[in-house]
């Protein structure tokens, strides 16, 4: 039989599993709850509501991204060159796994109390992220000069914003069309120049 916690985990490992093959739209408690083998109530032993069962979900999504951070950016490499990796790593987290990606970012989900009981909210999990790009732009600052009137935290978001309209514009087929060569096999050359064009609005262009 199993135990209270390797439930409430099988239950998200369910969510996971059919947020990644079929989208937001297949994460129904009943259909959670039928494939984990449950019945359709069980679910509200753990999860008091639908909304703290997805942000358990995507809080997998973060932590999954976490890692892929931490692979992605040498502590040794410059920020600018860290901030680089972490945008290229964010488009492709975004084109590997759209589902994850749609719930992670919904605002109920970063914006609400829901979770499940003794857990974190969401925004818990996903800030650690922002400040880890708020603090590879100050350190990219303290070499540079001419670029801090506007706050680290602002510049930031501008930089995320543009990053997260980049996927999925990018996962829609937007770009393409918009550059006239949606068919082009150079698909990530020009990913990699438009994400260079990011970086380089923001926190200027690279060193010679």
């Amino acid at each position: 039989m199993q135990s209270e916690a390797s439930l409430q985990d099988r239950l998200v490992d369910v969510g996971v599993e059919l947020v990644l093959t079929e989208g937001v739209s297949s994460l129904g408690l009943r259909e959670i709850a039928r494939r984990a083998g449950v019945s359709h109530g069980a679910p509200r032993r753990y999860f008091p509501t639908h909304q703290a069962l997805l942000s358990a979900i995507a809080r997998r999504g973060f932590a999954d991204l976490a890692e892929r951070f931490a692979e992605a950016a040498d502590d040794a490499a410059p920020p600018r060159a860290q901030l680089r990796a972490l945008a290229c790593t964010y488009v492709r987290y975004a084109q590997e796994r759209p589902g994850m990606f749609e719930l992670m970012f919904r605002h109920d989900q970063l914006r609400g109390q829901a979770h499940a009981a003794g857990r974190p909210p969401l925004r818990e999990t996903s800030l650690p992220l922002f400040g880890r790009i708020v603090e590879l732009i100050t350190r990219h600052r303290e070499h540079r000069t001419g670029r801090g009137n506007v706050p680290a935290e602002v510049t930031a978001v501008a930089l995320w914003a543009n990053v997260h309209g980049l996927a999925h514009l990018w996962g829609w087929g937007s770009i393409g069309l918009a550059l006239g060569d949606d068919d082009s096999p150079q698909a990530d050359d020009r990913l990699d120049r438009l994400i260079t064009a990011i970086i380089d609005a923001h926190l200027g262009e690279a060193d010679a």
